[in-house]
């Protein structure tokens, strides 16, 4: 069985979740709260505000976990 290297792992995450992040930021910054998926915070019936501040923090976070995965996809250091 071959071993799977953890920060290959951890890359394969950070890059799902940060563009699952990316995607609920647009949705959020695109669409009126109405109009929201109803799990998603802030979803109000027959609201037409757009909640910008909540899809710039998804954005941020998106862009966050896909900074964390390219880190984690790196060269790892030689030992000495």
């Amino acid at each position: 069985m071959a071993r799977v290297d953890n920060r290959l792992v951890l890359a394969a995450v950070g890059v799902i979740l940060g563009l699952a992040l990316i995607t609920v930021g647009v949705v959020y910054i695109a669409e009126p709260a109405s109009s929201l998926p109803s799990f998603f915070p802030g979803q109000t019936a027959g609201s037409s505000h757009h909640h910008i501040k909540h899809g710039i923090a998804a954005l941020l976070l998106g862009l966050g976990c896909l900074v964390f995965a390219w880190f984690q996809s790196g060269s790892t250091p030689a030992t000495e």
